[in-house]
């Protein structure tokens, strides 16, 4: 379940508010490569979808970055005292990490992703301690201590998504290990002390067994993250980049400052629940969009979502109907037809759609470009054998929100065979094209830059996972965080 379009709900007792708000390696798998879905499936995915040494983290990462196959992907991670291994969603659009618990109702004891999943018991671990509420950890995240406090209640939390499905339970204090970059593609375990979330109860998905997990891990902004709190307590640079290979599958994800390749960024819209940033103009062809100058700016939703646990890509109506249009006018023969009632598709047998179709390209401030080529917004699908059938993987935003608004929101679709650095110390993000199956190299804090190579976990190879939240939940998220 994809927590791009995820709000944290944290409470006690009755009271309620609502907070919005070294080089590190983990093993990561994709959910979703290599398993048939159909396009209902994929467009679900989307829509019900957020002094001391330091050192670098490398996430393995596996699957497909494929619009028709792509999904979310998943990390073990060792926690505890001796530690032991779970597999935990990473998110790019949350923020706490959480993992289903001891004496949890209705969590999942099986999973058909292939993955033994375990409880975790902080009477297991001789280093775990519980997370009171009038502890820091808890009153920073309430801003404040709340009514009815004591030094014997526990600091709780709740997620809730948009299908209705939800997580609940309390904050636990405990050892996280993970891989350490220490040589060119070589790591070494590591480790570190973060608060986490204890899954006391589940509900809807979270509590399936055909797409269960051990928990989920977001690598969001808050000072609740894990990349937060290992940031404040010098052990990273709050720095990562994700590289996702939708051509060999796998790619590269790694926390630390990315030295090679070089990468332009752009700067993040402050006071934002996601990575958003300025889209200036959409170029088709060579040939601008004629645009409202406002239309990338609707009210609360400043800017552009960068999203990569969102497969498709989003645009306002009057962007998505002009951008179809000028597209189709370099095909005025093609027959469209809707499949699923949602997709526009079209059969062609004219050889490499990107010598029929025109490229893409989206600029934002500070001279920063994004180029999408026709094999990246358009995707093969089979229907009645016919393998030529291609579908567009632009959406209309607006049909996406129910307050009626447009959203814009880019996806895998134009992010893949792309480095994306999230730089949160200048407040940046940036891309730039790459071989994701190749390496990078992250910088410690001595000067030292040391490779990070890709990589395609094999056992992810028929796993598959859905997306849960909706946009109207982003909405409701992003107004809230202002109103807050």
């Amino acid at each position: 379940m994809d927590l791009s379009w995820l709000f944290l709900l944290l409470f006690l007792g009755d009271s309620l508010l609502v907070n919005v708000s070294g080089n590190i390696v983990f093993p990561v798998q994709h959910k979703f490569k290599g398993r048939e879905r159909n396009l209902s499936a994929l467009k679900a995915h989307d829509v019900r979808r957020h002094g001391r040494f330091l050192f670098d983290i490398d996430l393995e990462l596996g699957g497909n970055g494929q619009p028709s196959e792509t999904g979310l992907y998943f990390a073990k991670l060792g926690l505890g005292s001796p530690p032991k291994d779970y597999y935990v969603q990473v998110d790019t659009g949350s923020d706490i990490l959480w993992v289903n618990c001891v004496g949890c109702k209705s969590c999942p004891k099986k999973s058909g992703l292939g993955l033994d999943l375990t409880l975790y018991d902080p009477k297991s671990s001789s280093t775990s301690s519980l997370v009171a509420c009038d502890q820091a950890f808890c009153t920073s995240t309430y801003n404040g201590q709340l009514t009815g406090c004591r030094p014997d209640v526990l600091c709780q939390y709740e997620v809730v998504y948009g299908d209705g499905s939800s997580t609940s339970g309390y904050f636990v204090n405990d050892n996280v290990q993970f891989d350490q970059v220490t040589g060119n593609l070589q790591t070494a375990p590591g480790n570190g002390s973060i608060i986490f979330g204890c899954g006391a109860k589940q509900s809807g998905e979270l509590g399936t067994s055909s797409e269960a997990l051990d928990g989920i891990l977001g690598f969001g902004q808050a000072n609740s993250s894990m990349l937060s709190q290992l940031a404040s307590a010098g052990k990273v640079k709050k720095i990562f980049a994700h590289c996702l290979d939708n051509v060999n599958g796998g790619g590269i994800f790694a926390i630390g400052e990315v030295v090679k390749p070089k990468v332009n960024t752009t700067p993040l819209v402050p006071n934002q629940a996601h990575y958003n940033v300025v889209l200036k103009e959409i170029e088709v062809g060579g040939d601008n969009l004629s645009l409202p100058s406002d239309v990338f700016d609707n009210g609360f939703r400043k800017g552009t979502i960068i999203d990569s646990g969102t497969t498709l890509a989003y645009l306002p109506q009057v962007v998505y109907g002009d951008l179809m249009s000028k597209i189709l006018s370099q095909q005025p023969g093609l027959k469209l037809r809707t499949v699923e009632q949602q997709f526009s598709c079209f059969q062609y047998n004219s050889g490499n759609v990107d010598d029929g179709f025109p490229t893409v390209k989206f600029y934002f401030e500070g001279s920063l470009s994004l180029m999408v080529y026709p094999h990246e917004y358009l995707f093969q699908i089979s229907v009645s054998n016919n393998d030529n059938v291609w579908c567009f993987g632009w959406q209309n935003g607006g049909d996406q929100t129910k307050d009626g608004k447009d959203i814009t929101l880019l996806g895998d679709l134009v992010l893949s065979n792309k480095l994306v650095l999230y730089d949160l110390e200048q407040q940046t993000i940036g891309w730039t094209e790459y071989n994701c199956s190749s390496s990078i190299k992250v910088k410690d804090n001595s000067g030292v830059a040391y490779s990070v190579g890709a990589h395609n976990l094999s056992s992810a190879s028929t796993l598959i996972i859905g997306r849960k939240l909706t946009f109207l939940l982003l909405v409701i998220a992003t107004l809230l965080s202002f109103i807050n």
